[in-house]
């Protein structure tokens, strides 16, 4: 009786991947209603540019430094808890910064929400990499951040134009009401294990498979790929809001360009996720587009009027699809499934710390450097990074893919 309820509980792949993606494409719809607002919300209370600065430092800081050890206990515990209590804190973090009346206000809601996204974030992609076979890796990030991205691309437009239309407070009250209803949708049909958690040691030996991890030269080389990338995004996520709307752009228009960013991101992720499948190394795949992003993001400072803008956001969005892709692939792949989490962690740590940094420094230099020398110098360190990356994981052999 027990051994049928298993396997009439236990979706297959292709379901498993479409509730993944249905979460995923939720809760970045919900979260980038507010992300491209906020810094203009923050600005209308009296903010400096470098206050801006530290409040989206502020959730990458928390986001980075909670993501390993969530990670780890998602390990331990389950991916669905973890995933859940993350839901609920973003829902709480929009219906506070309803009440938000000051910059240090938001500095202590941001904490919050990088507390959430922190459970969310490597959860969730340790989830789908649980029931991913090895051969479809590269499919299933590009299925899953296609949904991530679609999310993201829907979102900042939205969340421009409810603001534009109705203000800041009912546009925090709808991002919380959604999330509210996501929660209950995740309690309800995501499986709180995926299938080849059964098959796990039940207290697997984190000691030591940390410090095999910490030894390993490929997974070190992807960690520190997302820490120089995603300082890079940190840039454009922080700050093109800024340099748009010092261009006399509307909120709207700022959520377009976002928009189009987000889109070209989610578009280009399903070939360029089957072409990781195919290749000989997902490794050089990756090192090529961000070569590309770096070229891009350099281009984008430059920018004045609404098309260059939005040509520029899709070049970046491009770029970022053919780089991440296979990038998320790789951890996956270079990493023992008993120690996923944990690698997926340092995945997202490495990511809310390279944003979390361009944040925080980013805007003391564009007041004494401007946007066009400091987004060309961002470029550049990505650049110099991607280089380092290769040399790291140039003699990894992978997984034969077919």
């Amino acid at each position: 009786m027990n051994a049928l309820r298993e396997k009439t509980a236990a979706p297959s792949y292709p379901a498993l991947l479409a509730i993944c993606c249905g979460i995923a494409f939720a809760s970045y719809l919900g979260s980038y209603m507010r992300i491209p607002v906020v810094p203009i919300f923050a600005h209308s209370l009296g903010a400096s540019t470098w206050e801006v600065g530290i409040i989206n430092a502020a959730f990458l800081l928390m986001s980075g430094a909670l993501s390993i050890p969530v990670g780890m206990l998602s390990d331990r515990w389950g991916r669905k808890l973890l995933i859940v209590a993350g839901l609920v804190i973003s829902m709480g973090t929009s219906f506070l910064l309803y009440g938000s009346s000051t910059p240090r206000q938001l500095i202590w809601i941001y904490l919050l929400f990088g507390t959430g996204l922190a459970a969310i974030g490597p959860t969730l992609m340790s989830y789908v990499a649980d029931f991913s076979p090895a051969t479809h890796l590269g499919r299933s990030y590009g299925w899953y951040t296609t949904a991530i991205y679609t999310g993201m691309s829907l979102g900042p437009a939205l969340g421009g134009f409810i603001a534009q239309w109705l203000g800041f407070g009912p546009l925090f009250l709808i991002a919380g009401f959604f999330i509210l209803v996501l929660i209950v949708l995740t309690a309800m049909f995501l499986p709180g294990h995926a299938p080849h958690l059964s098959r796990r040691p039940a207290s697997p030996k984190m000691r030591g498979i940390t410090r095999d991890l910490l030894k390993n030269r490929a997974l070190l080389g992807c960690w520190l790929l997302t820490l120089g990338s995603c300082f890079g995004q940190g840039v454009f996520v922080t700050f093109s809001p800024l340099l748009a709307h010092d261009q006399h752009l509307s909120m709207g228009q700022i959520g377009l360009i976002f928009t189009a960013q987000a889109v070209s991101n989610a578009v280009s992720r399903l070939p360029f996720g089957r072409l990781s499948d195919r290749v000989r190394s997902r490794g050089k795949l990756a090192a090529l587009g961000f070569i590309l992003f770096s070229l891009s993001l350099g281009i984008f400072g430059f920018c004045r009027t609404l098309p260059q803008f939005l040509l520029a956001a899709v070049a970046l969005g491009v770029t970022m699809g053919l780089s991440f892709t296979p990038l998320g692939a790789l951890i996956a792949e270079v990493a023992p499934p008993e120690a996923r989490g944990l690698a997926m962690g340092g995945y997202n740590t490495s990511i809310y710390l390279g944003m979390m940094l361009s944040s925080a420094f980013m805007g003391g230099v564009i007041g004494w450097a401007g946007y066009a020398l400091s987004f060309m110098l961002t470029g550049v360190l990505v650049l110099l990074v991607t280089g380092y990356f290769y040399l790291l994981i140039r003699d990894f052999a992978g997984t034969k893919i077919s």
